[in-house]
């Protein structure tokens, strides 16, 4: 049997799993927030974290602050874009009743569980984490030690609230696994406290941006979630295209057009190829308002219920100050457990 036929059968047994005991489960998922959340982050991971949510699943939501300084640019801008992602979240059906969604700065107790873990893993291993290594290729210096770390911070995020399942693509497995390994290794050294969380490999949709690319807020190709209809419009015209005007989806050969049927296609909920045909020999101006159209119709729901809540700034902080409080008190009781199990639980009696 194949590796990916393999996960195949193990994501369908987790899958069942879930169905039958949603109780058993605790998500930890979320996002570093450098930058506004676009429609990549909509179909790879909110439209799954609502989906666990409907199904009972009880969801703790990070959005990472810290370690957004490890960013090799720049971290501008985090609490606004923290606001923002909140909007995002709530407007797309997140609801803080069953998810919490909290600031990673503002839990210290998670942040502590960094030195005795730190102190399970060697060098080695964190250079092997295929983001370290992605990081280290792209900005072309040393490694500063908070993203050497990296992987460390990832299985503090989700060991502190004992989650035990987290939803990730295939590219992401290695964090899981390090993360399998720093618990399994606490629990041999001192006491068993951490479960070892189990990977749910999402079958989510890469969005290509409108130049063909991933979609990322790096390569200033993405359509943000915030945006208005009227600016989903500029960012459509201004995409790249070709002179060939019957369309087809060749996402090596065409790949703006590609780009353009893909996120069209996902919203509308059919193929590439049969929007390529529908346009057939209408050309490229044809393909952007059918693109323009079906996104901003699919996102009309969302950009109502967004431009709502930005009405009172207070309704985001509610949540992230209720979302803290949760975090905080089960941090904290995740660290007295740590505490405890090494020895270092100090009380006078």
């Amino acid at each position: 049997m194949n590796t990916f036929t393999a996960t195949q059968e193990r994501m369908r047994a987790l899958d069942a799993r879930i169905t039958a005991r949603p109780d058993r489960f605790r998500v930890l998922t979320g996002e570093r927030p450098t930058g506004r959340l676009h429609l990549g982050h909509y179909f790879g991971t909110i439209s799954e974290r609502v989906t666990l949510q409907a199904r009972g699943v009880e969801t703790f939501l990070v959005l990472a602050d810290y370690q957004a300084i490890t960013d090799r640019d720049t971290a501008d801008n985090v609490s606004i874009n923290v606001h923002e992602a909140v909007l995002d979240y709530l407007a797309a059906g997140l609801d803080p009743a069953s998810t919490t969604i909290f600031t990673h700065s503002s839990v210290p107790a998670l942040n502590q569980l960094l030195l005795p873990f730190l102190s399970l893993v060697s060098e080695a291993e964190l250079h092997r984490n295929p983001t370290v290594k992605a990081e280290l290729a792209a900005s072309g210096r040393a490694l500063s030690g908070l993203m050497l770390t990296y992987p460390v911070h990832q299985a503090a995020d989700i060991l502190f609230c004992k989650g035990n399942l987290v939803p990730v693509g295939k590219d992401n497995l290695p964090h899981v696994e390090l993360t399998r390994t720093i618990a399994r290794r606490f629990n041999d050294r001192y006491d068993d406290v951490f479960p070892e969380p189990e990977s749910l490999v999402t079958a989510s949709p890469e969005v290509p941006g409108v130049d063909g690319r991933k979609m990322s807020k790096s390569y200033g190709n993405a359509i943000a979630l915030g945006m208005t209809a009227d600016e989903t419009a500029a960012v459509i015209r201004r995409a790249q295209t070709d002179s060939d005007r019957h369309i087809t989806f060749d996402p090596v050969g065409r790949p703006g057009i590609a780009a353009l049927l893909t996120t069209a296609a996902l919203c509308a909920g059919t193929t590439p190829e049969l929007i390529a045909e529908q346009i057939g020999s209408r050309g490229a101006a044809e393909l952007k308002r059918v693109a323009t159209d079906t996104i901003n119709d699919y996102f009309a729901a969302h950009r109502r219920r967004r431009a709502e809540l930005a009405r009172d700034r207070s309704a985001v902080m509610d949540v992230l100050q209720a979302g803290v409080e949760r975090a905080n008190a089960v941090a904290e009781t995740t660290l007295d457990e740590v505490r405890s199990a090494m020895g270092m639980h100090y009380t006078l009696t």
